[in-house]
């Protein structure tokens, strides 16, 4: 039996509905949960063709690496954003070390540079603890995570979208009225990271 560990399954037939070629504005997102829940809280946000969600719940940055050519490079963006590091944290696959997670993220970012794609790195959200798994310290790994990503940005040239500070509690955790379950945005939160991403996105265009 094929194992599909990457997922490439998921977004197969949204693939072959996007029209290559054809949208010079193409913005695709890459991402975990936080990324496809965006998609269930603002539908109109994301029409597969301009603005193009590829997240994945539960992915950590190796699954996603896999499946960037696939949903990001062949569907010929000129913009991906990519959030993603707070489930390799969580331990959803294995983690070896944060400077792991931040090579992954680097190598998708060099993936696109190579394929004249734009980058925008953000920083990945505030979290407090995880309730699936408990006892991982998010509160204090993610902000070690966000100087990795924020550096390598800055060494490339890419946009750095810093969601962190604008949706912290102060505690490293994420604002209560920003989210579900203490690592999800709500609604709220959403508006607050389009507003941001769509600045961002303008400004590099």
């Amino acid at each position: 039996m094929h194992y599909d560990w990457a997922n490439l399954a998921r977004y197969e037939d949204k693939n072959k509905e996007v029209v290559i070629n054809q949208n010079k504005d193409r913005v695709v997102f890459m991402g975990n949960s936080i990324t496809e829940g965006w998609k269930n809280q603002m539908p109109t946000m994301f029409d597969n063709q301009t603005f193009i969600n590829r997240g994945i719940s539960g992915q950590t940055t190796p699954q996603m690496l896999l499946r960037f050519r696939t949903d990001v490079i062949k569907l010929k963006p000129e913009v991906v954003v990519i959030l993603a590091g707070t489930n390799d944290i969580a331990g959803n696959t294995p983690l070896r070390d944060l400077e792991a997670v931040a090579g992954n993220l680097a190598s998708m970012g060099e993936l696109a540079k190579h394929h004249n794609i734009k980058v925008i790195l953000c920083s990945v959200l505030p979290a407090s603890d995880y309730p699936w798994r408990t006892g991982k310290n998010p509160d204090t790994q993610i902000p070690i995570l966000n100087e990795l990503i924020r550096e390598y940005a800055e060494e490339e040239g890419f946009y750095y979208l810093d969601y962190f500070n604008s949706m912290t509690d102060g505690n490293n955790g994420l604002k209560a009225n920003y989210g579900r379950d203490g690592v999800h945005p709500n609604t709220r939160g959403y508006r607050v990271m389009r507003k941001m991403v769509l600045k961002a996105i303008d400004k590099i265009l």
